[in-house]
């Protein structure tokens, strides 16, 4: 992250938590020697402070130094609906420190909101007089970019042929990101190359990343390789009634992908039907495509098939989940074949 503007006032908003913590410390940084940080930042929650007390704040002198920062998180005023407190805001008084704001104080506004009203008088004030950033999640498609922007900040190398592993374990959540590459370098040392295999065993695994790649031994017909991730997941406790719940759900939402694209939805257009992670339709509109209809179908009958099967006890779960993982591969090698 580069410069920021200088302002006597900012508003941060937004939630992506990892921007919100960059920006806030870039402004200390910028503001504040060192030594002067201990005694001139004051911090207030504005659901329990009125603002009128954090502007009285913003007025006085450093008690040591020349400038001070003073950081005011919820400013719930900001909302289309605020909300209910038990006191009331004097925005008033906001309002005109913004238009006069001492110039030996940083006045930081920290709003972990989706939205603020922009209509509001207070907001264009923030906009007008002072700095206004927006601190919202990465989109999936700026998560490489992102991969990039931090290994060098670690002084790392992350190769493009892994950025999508990075995706599916960890999705867009930048902190999380942050602390998986922290793991990372420590384990590369500085100037070290990141490799599939050592990305493969440290980045805290999802969910959503395990079903994932039981789908991918599945549609590359590798029983040997399902199993082996079946195992993993198992030594982590992981139950095959609710592994074989993710993969209902990865191969449903597979499905789903498959007849909007054959309906001519696009990927964005597909986010209003299917409920996901932008990156788990991603990844199943890539996967569509090695499944026929049929096989699909097939496949959803064999996980609810198997599903009843372990709820009613009829046989040894772990057996049950193995013999699902050899069906469904064979369900693919068969229709592989009769095509």
């Amino acid at each position: 992250m580069g410069k920021l503007n200088q302002a006597n006032v900012y508003l941060l908003y937004g939630e992506e938590s990892y921007l919100i913590q960059e920006n806030k410390n870039k402004i200390i940084e910028q503001n504040l020697h060192k030594e002067d940080q201990e005694f001139n930042i004051s911090q207030y929650d504005l659901e329990e402070v009125p603002i009128e007390d954090v502007v009285t704040d913003a007025e006085t002198y450093p008690f040591l130094g020349d400038k001070k920062v003073v950081i005011a998180y919820h400013p719930v005023f900001l909302k289309g609906k605020p909300d209910k407190l038990p006191f009331e805001h004097d925005v008033d008084a906001l309002l005109e420190y913004v238009k006069q704001p001492a110039d030996y104080t940083v006045l930081v506004l920290i709003a972990p909101y989706e939205k603020v009203d922009e209509r509001k008088k207070i907001f264009k004030s923030l906009k007008k007089q002072g700095e206004v950033i927006s601190c919202q999640p990465v989109k999936e498609w700026d998560i490489d970019k992102w991969i990039q922007t931090l290994a060098r900040e670690l002084h790392i190398t992350v190769p493009e042929s892994i950025h999508e592993l990075f995706a599916n374990e960890i999705g867009t959540n930048l902190m999380a990101l942050r602390k998986e590459m922290e793991k990372l370098a420590l384990n590369v040392g500085e100037g070290g190359v990141v490799s599939k295999e050592l990305a493969e065993q440290l980045l805290s695994h999802s969910a959503e990343a395990s079903g994932l790649k039981l789908v991918d031994a599945v549609m590359e017909k590798d029983l040997g390789r399902a199993v082996r991730l079946f195992k993993d997941l198992e030594k982590l406790n992981e139950e095959p009634i609710a592994l074989t719940a993710l993969l209902a759900s990865q191969f449903r939402i597979i499905s789903q992908a498959k007849v909007l694209k054959q309906k001519g939805y696009g990927q964005n257009q597909m986010r209003s039907y299917i409920k996901a992670h932008p990156y788990v339709i991603k990844m199943a509109m890539k996967r569509e495509r090695y499944f026929t209809d049929l096989e699909l179908n097939e496949i959803m009958e064999q996980l609810a098939e198997t599903d009843h099967t372990l709820k009613q006890g009829k046989m040894e779960k772990s057996l049950a989940f193995e013999m699902l993982l050899y069906r469904l591969i064979n369900i693919k090698q068969s229709q592989t074949n009769l095509s």
